[in-house]
């Protein structure tokens, strides 16, 4: 095991232990951050979405930022803006909090589609164009978003293009009872994860090294067309509202090669495809019969039921 997958066990540790029960959403957390992805955390107010997105950004060494998305929310808030500077006659473009490495939208459905459709540019192209001029983003860079269950109070829905942009979404959920009475265990002692610091276990270096050695993760002809298959099936199966872009086959691959190397691997498994399809697929997906995202993933495991292995 070389240092990056010793680095990479540490950090999901990490993860699995300062927010307890989220083992599957640390696994795909990291799959996003190898896979130069962005995350949409999803479930209940309470459940421990944001401190597992800010435990990520507090271990890696990099620079972090976090928006609060309220109504009253501008795109200037976001992305900064051209302030006069009257001793040089000229203006000065001011960055917003989008322009660093790991950037936590936090309850991102609690403003309007108008509001949101600003981090489309940033997501798709790492990059940011203001007043006819592109200023680019700094590498690594990730967007955690998290969202309170839809039709929550004061909530507005997130449009497909801007679902299209997150690679995977988590679907978080209260733990287990036994992980709940541990938890009670921990306030009970008067333990308090939340002031105890976290120690830095990545660097930005170290997170586009392993993103490069990712995309060199072989995959044959005969997964690439499982991939294929499975889009296909997704598009074709009438239960879904299904409009899968070519953007949902590649992250599909991309996760994938992300899980081989999580696993150690230099080649992905028809298993690791299968895997990672709920949390890539997930969000894109639409039940025609039910509007949560349960009934979407319940349809995206008939369709890979319907999908042959190779």
């Amino acid at each position: 095991m070389n240092s990056h997958h010793e680095k990479l066990d540490a950090l999901q540790q990490l993860l699995n232990e300062r927010v307890l029960g989220t083992d599957d959403a640390s696994f795909f957390l990291l799959i996003a951050l190898l896979a130069n992805g962005h995350v949409l955390i999803q479930g209940a107010p309470g459940i421990g979405k944001t401190t597992l997105a800010k435990t990520l950004a507090d271990a890696v060494d990099c620079r972090f930022s976090r928006i609060q998305f309220t109504p009253d929310l501008l795109p200037s808030d976001i992305l900064g803006y051209s302030m006069y500077r009257q001793g040089s006659d000229s203006f000065e473009f001011i960055g917003g909090p989008i322009f660093n490495n790991i950037v936590l939208a936090d309850e991102i459905n609690r403003t309007s589609p108008r509001i949101q459709s600003a981090l489309l540019e940033a997501m798709n192209e790492h990059q940011v164009s203001i007043d006819g001029e592109t200023h680019p983003l700094p590498a690594p860079f990730m967007v955690i978003a998290t969202q309170n269950n839809l039709y929550a109070s004061g909530t507005f829905p997130l449009p497909e293009p801007q679902l299209d942009r997150f690679l995977v979404s988590i679907e978080m959920r209260l733990p287990m009872p036994e992980k709940q009475i541990e938890i009670l265990n921990l306030h009970a002692a008067g333990v308090d994860n939340d002031s105890v610091p976290v120690r830095k276990i990545l660097t930005s270096a170290d997170i586009i090294a392993m993103q490069k050695e990712v995309l060199k993760v072989g995959v044959l002809g005969k997964v690439q067309g499982y991939i294929v298959g499975i889009c296909e099936s997704a598009r074709n199966n009438d239960g879904l509202w299904s409009g899968l872009s070519a953007r949902a086959s590649i992250a599909l691959m991309r996760a994938s090669q992300a899980a081989a190397f999580l696993d150690g691997r230099d080649v992905v498994y028809p298993d690791d495809v299968k895997r990672v399809t709920p949390a890539v697929l997930g969000h894109r997906l639409h039940s025609r019969s039910s509007t949560n995202l349960a009934s979407s993933r319940s349809a995206v495991s008939e369709v890979l039921m319907a999908t042959p292995v190779p």
